[in-house]
């Protein structure tokens, strides 16, 4: 099982895509190291994320208590305190590290609303190399404003030795937003298309199936069905700041118990995670984040390796390219039925004056999650 843990809504970013920034939570409201512990250990990929960790004055007690208990632990961050990792990397080096990166200078920092936020970035990576990290990358949101830019990026990755892992435009309580929707989903999923053919062409084996990956990516921008079902709740589980335990980060009904009140083993055999898992398997929300996607391709035997079908797609289309063809994109993936969607014109926060208002005792979902609808098609 993977989980993630949002240890905090405080950021110093302002992204367009994400409102967390607006609604931070109050630091004596977040989940605490005491509370943590009580999680069991086991955990294939367990993620620590925001908000911005970094931000939490007592990360490497959070990093202490979790290291332990996952097979692969994670640090999400926007990049702009590499300052507050560079300790953590010395001292557990193997902790993977994505920092938030979405094109070029100019276009990041308009995305994510960060005034030198490129340059801290690439300053900061280049400094955990440095120290010894071993499993470092960007992350990128592919989005409209940025598609151009993205195999300059996955580029960039090759040159710095570093991974590129990639998301795109959703909706989710995490991200208190619920009107990302693409321009032109066309236009970015074929654009999106030479990055698989590059991550199948190389020969780390993680990049063929992060190309599978994003063919699960262009079928979500489209607004098509998943590749593989959605195993919320039992395959991947989230810990929002409050300590809240969740199916998922998107529906705002999948609440499956309180760390702080109950044991984890309490909560996955309550009757509101059984409730969840009812639900999950009903649900027609198009959701392929890495979290979704990684877990959903996961062996049901082995859970390090992949299911038969990504594996039976990387093999034949890798043989392909070793063949000098090129992968029929038009074979796997319906460009005749495009999903329309609103156009709702996303706004750069890079010059903002807007401040967040900390809001302290926030009680329940409704007050946690003002926002009740999130729709991924």
């Amino acid at each position: 099982m993977d989980l993630t843990v949002i240890s905090t809504y405080r950021c110093n970013s302002k992204c367009q895509m994400c409102y967390i920034w607006k609604n931070p939570t109050h630091p004596k409201d977040e989940v605490s190291v005491e509370t943590l512990k009580k999680l069991p250990g086991g955990f294939d990929n367990l993620n620590l994320s925001g908000g911005e960790p970094t931000l939490r004055t007592d990360l490497m007690s959070l990093v202490d208590v979790l290291y332990p208990k996952a097979r692969i632990m994670e640090i999400s961050s926007n990049g702009l305190r590499p300052e507050k990792l560079i300790p953590i990397i010395k001292k557990y080096p193997d902790i993977k590290i994505r920092f938030s990166l979405e094109g070029d200078e100019l276009t990041n920092n308009a995305i994510r609303g960060e005034s030198d936020g490129y340059k801290k970035k690439l300053e900061g990576m280049r400094a955990l190399q440095e120290v010894g990290g071993t499993d470092l990358g960007f992350a990128l949101v592919i989005q409209d404003e940025n598609i151009e830019q993205l195999m300059d990026v996955y580029e960039l990755t090759q040159k710095m030795g570093i991974e590129l892992a990639t998301s795109t435009l959703h909706n989710a309580w995490q991200f208190y937003k619920n009107d990302n929707y693409f321009y032109e989903r066309e236009v970015v999923a074929r654009k999106a298309e030479p990055l698989i053919t590059a991550m199948l062409r190389g020969w780390k084996i993680k990049n063929w199936f992060r190309a599978y990956l994003n063919l699960g990516l262009i079928e979500k921008i489209l607004g098509h069905d998943r590749l593989i079902p959605c195993v919320a709740g039992k395959g991947f589980a989230f810990i929002d700041p409050w300590s809240d335990v969740w199916g998922c980060n998107v529906r705002s009904d999948l609440k499956m118990g309180n760390l702080t009140e109950q044991s984890w083993e309490e909560i996955l055999e309550s009757k509101e995670a059984n409730n969840v898992y009812k639900k999950v398997s009903k649900c027609s929300q198009n959701c392929w984040m890495v979290t979704t996607a990684r877990t959903a391709m996961r062996s049901n035997i082995i859970h390090q390796f992949p299911k038969m079908k990504p594996i039976v797609w990387v093999v034949f289309n890798k043989i392909k390219l070793m063949l000098n063809m090129d992968i029929d994109f038009d074979r796997y993936i319906n460009y005749k039925n495009v999903k329309s969607s609103p156009f709702k014109q996303r706004q750069s926060y890079l010059d903002t004056k807007e401040k967040p208002v900390l809001i302290k005792n926030r009680k329940g979902v409704d007050e946690h999650y003002p926002l009740k609808s999130f729709i991924n098609e």
